[in-house]
């Protein structure tokens, strides 16, 4: 599959698999605490990668280090804990919709940190998007209150998953998703999670009933889909893109969530389905003329330096 086609295709399947996460925790959450959540979420993956990982421990990218654990720290560790914490207040659906902020952040870290140039057109089809995920966001089914507490958290988490994206980009990028995911979890975060575990109290309360192993069910689902797979996934998708087209998939996952809510029981209002169309809408536009990100001549590209 040529790099065009296959960008989309990972956009599509990314959207899927990261928008049904929202579902997942929230279901996680009716058995385990936000921290146990966070912390076996990132240990499953990590031990399910961690023989790849050992394989290919030659390649491991000593020089490179700092940022590894950058990325790691900022993207495939602290969010997972941020996430459930900020839905035991709020809905998953928000939760989906609030993560949409992504691009806006990757513009932002990309122009202070890397340097980053984009076209206007991206910024205009981010800013469509975006529009159409704040019409999901105020028409959502909690009596428009929001939260500010639990909101707040997810933008940071939101934010920590813009420095890790353009942190792959910028030094990591030359090590394959499937190694660079495999030592992210295996290396970097197995001892983190452990450490978690123990002090939320997971081994104190350990009670394997039937509960437990349903809620250890969709954690492992979030954990191989919707963190190992995931990322693999991801870090292809920047591999042969932006980090702000690789972003976009934020864009969509919003619609996957308010779905996912839907069929748990979540009403779905008339504001929701024109939110859901708006953000379609400036993804079509945003996917045109991609291709002038590295055409700093073109005068439609606009360089943040």
């Amino acid at each position: 599959m040529n790099p065009e086609k296959e960008k989309w295709v990972l956009l599509i399947v990314l959207s899927i698999i990261w928008g049904s996460s929202f579902i997942l925790i929230k279901k996680s959450l009716e058995h385990f605490n936000p921290y146990e959540v966070g912390a076996l979420r990132v240990l499953i993956a990590g031990i399910l990668l961690l023989p790849f990982a050992l394989s290919n421990i030659k390649k491991f990218p000593k020089k490179n280090l700092k940022w590894l654990v950058l990325a790691a720290i900022t993207g495939n560790f602290i969010p997972m804990f941020l996430f459930p914490i900020a839905e035991t207040k709020v809905s998953s659906s928000i939760a989906g919709i609030v993560n949409s902020m992504m691009p806006i952040f990757v513009i932002i870290v990309g122009f202070l940190f890397w340097k980053f140039s984009t076209t206007k057109r991206q910024l205009v089809g981010v800013a469509i998007s975006f529009s159409g995920a704040c019409i999901l966001a105020l028409s959502g089914g909690e009596g428009g209150e929001l939260k500010l507490i639990p909101i707040v958290l997810l933008l940071i988490a939101t934010l920590g998953y813009a420095i890790s994206m353009t942190t792959v980009k910028s030094k990591l990028s030359d090590i394959p998703a499937k190694i660079l995911s495999a030592f992210v979890f295996s290396f970097v975060l197995i001892v983190p999670s452990l450490i978690a575990l123990v002090v939320a109290g997971f081994f104190n309360d350990f009670n394997a009933d039937k509960g437990f192993f349903i809620g250890l069910g969709f954690v492992s689902l979030l954990s191989i889909f919707g963190t190992g797979l995931a990322m693999m996934l991801n870090y292809r998708l920047l591999n042969i893109s932006t980090p702000l087209f690789a972003s976009t998939v934020t864009l969509l996952m919003p619609v996957v969530a308010v779905i996912w809510g839907i069929l748990d029981g979540e009403t779905l209002t008339p504001m929701q389905f024109v939110g859901a169309f708006i953000i379609l809408a400036g993804l079509i536009f945003l996917r045109a003329k991609t291709a002038k990100i590295e055409k700093p001549q073109d005068p439609e590209v606009v360089r943040f330096k």
